[in-house]
């Protein structure tokens, strides 16, 4: 399973502020052993191990060794098992996850700001666990980058950083390359059969690039939204109204799919499931392309 159609790290503080103003933007805060749902001393979702509400919802992935739902927040990462709505908290880490995806199997990238405990420079880089978010080991550009886009398909890996800009590695995060993005990427899809091939969202509207963000081909102007690219080859948006479309043909035509009815702040698909937070920290589910939505975890 390719990681952008299992996760999608997404999306910020200044983001809801762009889907409410200017339908979305990007502005920023600057599958082994796993924590079961019923560990002891591991804090519901919307909770820190001393009370405190989480903060905002960035990103959303599933894990493909088990289905297991993982929320990244501003106050660390959360994980609601298969069947279970009540999402709690991996490990004791607090850190800020910006960005967060699915690599495989309890494998994720992430990227954000330390646990304020921690110390250390206030930009993570990008950041590893191989354990499905107990532990994590620094990969590259510490306290160089913040991804708040955050998206891969094996060893490729694509960050948006809003100082740094568009950044591609092609082995796994250890070496980067920057590219020129044709405007403030909102979010990135990648086509599940050609890592290479990749759909952005900018206020301006949606771009392709078949080469990894070499060059940009415009396919019109949209409201700007969240994107989920699905292994059947589903391309997903959904805007700042909670309006959801869909493309069969990597975003050169949509057609509607459905609706939230209401506002969302991260967006995720795996297998033929599409996942999306809302501003009070509950995550809805739809098995129907969108046109059905239920609650899938919250506090």
């Amino acid at each position: 399973m390719t990681s952008q159609a299992s996760s999608v790290s997404i999306k910020r503080r200044g983001l809801i502020a762009l889907l409410t103003v200017a339908a979305l933007a990007l502005a920023g805060c600057g599958d082994g052993g796993m924590a079961q749902s019923g560990d002891s001393g591991v804090a519901k979702l919307g909770e820190h191990a001393g009370g405190a509400a989480f903060g905002h919802v960035h990103g959303l992935g599933i894990n493909p060794r088990d289905g297991a739902l993982f929320i990244a927040t501003h106050g660390g990462l959360f994980r609601a098992a298969p069947g279970d709505a009540q999402a709690r908290q991996v490990g004791k880490s607090q850190q800020d996850l910006m960005g967060f995806t699915v690599l495989g199997p309890n494998q994720f990238v992430a990227s954000g700001h330390p646990d304020p405990a921690a110390g250390g420079p206030s930009n993570l880089g990008l950041v590893r666990s191989d354990d499905a978010g107990r532990a994590w080991r620094q990969v590259s550009l510490l306290g160089e980058a913040d991804f708040h886009v955050l998206r891969a398909a094996g060893q490729t890996i694509y960050g948006f950083d809003q100082s740094r800009g568009l950044m591609v590695s092609t082995n796994g995060g250890r070496s980067w390359q920057t590219r020129t993005p044709p405007g403030q990427l909102v979010d990135l899809a990648i086509d599940p059969k050609q890592s290479r091939r990749i759909v952005v969202s900018t206020p301006e509207g949606v771009f392709t690039s078949a080469n990894a963000g070499a060059d940009w081909s415009s396919l019109g102007p949209r409201p700007a939204g969240l994107l989920a690219w699905l292994k059947d080859g589903s391309l997903y948006q959904v805007d700042g109204s909670g309006t959801v479309s869909t493309s069969k043909n990597g975003g050169e035509s949509w057609s509607d799919a459905g609706s939230l009815g209401a506002q969302p702040v991260a967006f995720a698909g795996a297998g033929g499931d599409l996942y999306a937070a809302l501003g009070d920290g509950v995550v809805m589910g739809s098995a129907d392309g969108g046109a059905n939505w239920a609650m899938r975890a919250r506090h």
